[in-house]
């Protein structure tokens, strides 16, 4: 699945929920839902700064692509995080480098988030973003 394919698939499901509150619980289903990391990387080096809960996330480079395990200590992070996951991982660093990232804006995220949780995902889009350009300069080199 496409990054393209994937941030489509998240808005079609936001589609079918009428009211935020239906749209939360989601999004907390989606963190329960998502593959964790494990124990031994949930260190201070993976911690994504700018988050105000804890956020961990782990990149993986294998056979050309990256692939992101991630866990949170709340909830509501922890179903964004997953969201953001899920849209990137798997994919190789110049594609998720290049990717346009559409379906937060799309679903109307970034309007019912508080400053600290939207400034929170905005840092966990960075942090991915700038593993994607680390591991793309690796494989040029």
């Amino acid at each position: 699945m496409t990054i393209q394919e994937a941030q489509d698939e998240i808005i079609a499901d936001f589609e079918m929920f009428g009211d935020w509150m239906d749209k939360y619980e989601y999004i907390i289903q989606l963190g329960k839902e998502l593959p964790l990391i494990e124990d031994q990387y949930k260190t201070e080096d993976n911690l994504i700064k700018g988050c105000q809960s804890k956020v961990w996330l782990h990149a993986e480079y294998r056979d050309g692509v990256l692939t992101f395990t991630a866990d949170s200590d709340a909830a509501i992070t922890k179903g964004l995080v997953s969201m953001v996951v899920r849209v990137l991982s798997g994919h190789t660093p110049a594609e998720i480098a290049g990717a346009e990232i559409y379906f937060i804006d799309a679903i109307g995220l970034r309007n019912h988030l508080s400053s600290t949780r939207s400034n929170g995902l905005l840092s966990m889009l960075k942090q991915i973003k700038l593993y994607a350009l680390a591991y793309q300069a690796k494989s040029l080199q």
